[in-house]
């Protein structure tokens, strides 16, 4: 008998984060929307594009974590332009990196930088599956 597939909503991501009010201004911000909930040292974004059902958790922390960053992929460098430009106009600093080598595909990407140090990229793949190089000619990739 074959079982039914799971049809999946959205991914689920929650994050510690020292600050909930920081916090959620950050990603107020970010997002372009209000929290659907905000509880004391919780939040939570409903957010519809990318499909993500995204916490924060107010937790007492010193170091970093060992989340390397996230991302949200989009399907072109206009895209990518498009959200920079939408994370510049809320007040949010922005970085580019356009044209890199990193996972082993060329990418036009942006970041920023919540509160607590997470970073974000909204990126796009130009080409993937480049080959292997050697320990000298790579970089250290999303750093």
């Amino acid at each position: 008998m074959q079982k039914k597939p799971v049809i999946a909503l959205k991914a689920h991501l929650a994050i510690h984060v020292r600050n909930i009010e920081s916090s959620v201004q950050f990603y107020r911000k970010m997002f372009g929307i209000e929290p659907s909930k905000v509880r004391k040292g919780y939040a939570k974004f409903d957010v519809q594009n990318p499909p993500l059902n995204f916490t924060l958790n107010e937790v007492k922390f010193t170091d970093a974590g060992a989340l390397s960053h996230l991302g949200i992929q989009v399907s072109s460098t206009e895209d990518v332009l498009t959200m920079r430009e939408k994370w510049a106009e809320a007040g949010l600093f922005t970085r580019d990196e356009m044209q890199t080598d990193c996972c082993y595909a060329t990418q036009d990407k942006t970041w920023v930088r919540d509160p607590d140090g997470n970073e974000w990229e909204a990126f796009v793949v130009l080409q993937d599956n480049l080959p292997e190089k050697t320990a000298e000619e790579s970089a250290p990739c999303c750093a």
